[in-house]
C-alpha cells in the first residue's frame, strides 16, 4: 500500500528534496507550504514527472487552526497519515518577531505532532529535522545570532521527546536526524552574511553535508527499523564523538 507522508516547509530546500526523494521511494508526498505555492507546485511537477504522486498543501503551521486544517484535510483526503516530517523551521527571518522561534520551533512541532496522532496507524513514523548546532546547543558554542534558532528548536526536541512513551504505546516511531549545516541552505547563506566566521569554521572540519545528502538521510528515517527516540547524525563528527555508536 502506498504511504502518504506530509512533509512541512517542503516548497525549497531540504524539505523539497526530502519530499523528491520520498516521492522517487512510491510514497504520496503531501508538499506543505505556508506562501509559495508555485515553489511547491513545482515540487509536485517533478515528482509527478520523475513517475511519482504528490500533492500540495498550505498552511500555517504556526495558526492553530491552520495547523488542524492541514492534517485532518491530509487524513480526510487519502483516509490516513503514515508518516509525519517535521522539517518546518525558522527564526532568522528579518522581521521575525522575538517569539517566533519558539513557537515555530517547538510549539507548532508539539501541535502537529499531537494532531497527527489522531490519524497515524500502529507503525507510522514521527520525524523531526533539526541541526547539530541546536541538537549540541547545551555544551557546544552557538553561532552569533543563531541563538534563538538553537534554543527553540532543542526545546522543540525536547517537548517531542517527552512525548515518546505516547508515541509507543500506540506504535509510532520517532526518529531525530540532526545535521551540521547544509552546504546550499537558506539558513547557511543566512550565517554567512551574518557570521561568516562560523560557517567557515564548519567548513575547516570538512565538506559540509549537501542538501542531497541530508534529505536522504530524512527519507531513510521513515523506514529505518529504530529505537523510539533514536538520532540519526549527518556530518559533523567533531560534535560529539561518544555519538558514533548511535548513528554517526
Amino acid at each position: 500500500m502506498q504511504r502518504i507522508v506530509l512533509v512541512t516547509g517542503a516548497s525549497r530546500g531540504i524539505g523539497a528534496e526530502t519530499a523528491r526523494v520520498l516521492g522517487a521511494r512510491g510514497d504520496h508526498v503531501v508538499v506543505n507550504y505556508r506562501e509559495k505555492r508555485k515553489r511547491a507546485e513545482v515540487i509536485v511537477a517533478d515528482i509527478a514527472a520523475a513517475g511519482g504522486s504528490a500533492s500540495v498543501a498550505g498552511a500555517d503551521i504556526t495558526d492553530p487552526d491552520s495547523a488542524r486544517a492541514l492534517i485532518e484535510s491530509t487524513a480526510g483526503e487519502f483516509g490516513r497519515l503514515d508518516v509525519l516530517v517535521l522539517n518546518a523551521s525558522g527564526g532568522l527571518e528579518r522581521d521575525a518577531a522575538p517569539e517566533y522561534a519558539m513557537r515555530l520551533n517547538r510549539d507548532a512541532q508539539t501541535r502537529l505532532a499531537r494532531l497527527a496522532l489522531e490519524h497515524l496507524p500502529a507503525g507510522g513514523r514521527i520525524v523531526f529535522v533539526t541541526s547539530h548546532q541546536a541538537h549540541f546547543s547545551a555544551t557546544r558554542p552557538v553561532p552569533n545570532r543563531y541563538e534563538p534558532i538553537a534554543a527553540s528548536k532543542r526545546a522543540g526536541e525536547d517537548a517531542l521527546r517527552e512525548m515518546i512513551p505516547e508515541f509507543d504505546s500506540r506504535g509510532i516511531g520517532f526518529t531525530v536526524v540532526s545535521g551540521d549545516m547544509i552546504d546550499g541552505t537558506i539558513i547557511v547563506r543566512l550565517l554567512e552574511r551574518r557570521d561568516p566566521d562560523a560557517v567557515t569554521a564548519r567548513r575547516e572540519h570538512g565538506s559540509l553535508p549537501t542538501v542531497e545528502e541530508f534529505a536522504t538521510a530524512v527519507a531513510d528515517a521513515t523506514t529505518a527499523a529504530t529505537a523510539p527516540g533514536h538520532t540519526v547524525y549527518v556530518g559533523g563528527r567533531d560534535f560529539a564523538l561518544p555519538a558514533a555508536e548511535n548513528g554517526w
